[in-house]
């Protein structure tokens, strides 16, 4: 197999990128880096801190004092802030509300993706996010943009959180869905858009397997 192997997985929210990537880095032992659990953490930190989103100033600062740090257990990716584990709580409704529109801002755009180039430079590795394949790693070996129907992701969003004890509804996330899609495809900074190169996963009617399989089928010319 060739050395430095990337694989940029893009796409909407709840299309299960994060499913894929963790099964292919397991499959292929490669690195599993989640990007957006990174902008989660962020916004966990601004709303905690009820830091004003309209001071450039304030955004500056509160970035210096941000330390965010993976550690991997069995290929499951766990994101530190300041140390803290905060991997479950990034994942709630309050964070989901707001980080579309934090991560649209250039400043948080342009220190995350430093931090994620650094992370991909001598590693093989699989990330997922927004603008993997188009800003944080354009020349990636493998690009793949995932997509579904809103329904379906609205659904199996849904079916998520309520395992996990979540009070919430399903015309709630699907407005959630919705709103983060235009927030994501419409930013100025770096939106949600396929690389021209980009091979498209609609994974409406595929099972996890299915899409593994996929992802793999595509992969194995850099895997010899």
């Amino acid at each position: 197999m060739k050395k430095n192997v990337v694989v940029a997985i893009d796409g909407y929210s709840s299309c299960g990128k994060s499913t894929l990537a963790k099964a292919l880095a397991k499959k292929l032992h490669f690195i599993y880096v989640d990007s957006g659990a990174m902008y989660r953490a962020v916004t966990l930190y601004f709303l905690r801190n009820q830091t004003d989103l309209h001071q450039h100033d304030l955004i500056i600062d509160a970035l210096d004092h941000i330390d965010l740090n993976f550690h991997s257990r069995d290929y499951q990716s766990h994101i530190l802030l300041n140390g803290e584990e905060v991997s479950e709580e990034i994942r709630q409704m309050p964070v989901s509300e707001n980080v579309s529109k934090i991560a649209s801002i250039k400043e948080i755009r342009q220190a995350m993706v430093k931090q994620q180039q650094k992370m991909g430079r001598s590693k093989n590795m699989v990330m997922d996010g927004r603008d993997i394949g188009t800003v944080v790693f354009p020349d990636a070996q493998v690009k793949l943009f995932m997509t579904a129907d809103p329904k379906i992701r609205a659904e199996r969003r849904y079916k998520e959180l309520k395992a996990k004890g979540e009070e919430v509804s399903l015309e709630e996330i699907f407005e959630n869905i919705a709103h983060r899609d235009y927030q994501d495809t419409t930013r100025q900074e770096s939106p949600l858009i396929r690389a021209e190169d980009a091979i498209i996963l609609d994974n409406t009617n595929l099972t996890e397997t299915e899409q593994l399989d996929f992802a793999i089928e595509n992969l194995k010319p850099y895997l010899v």
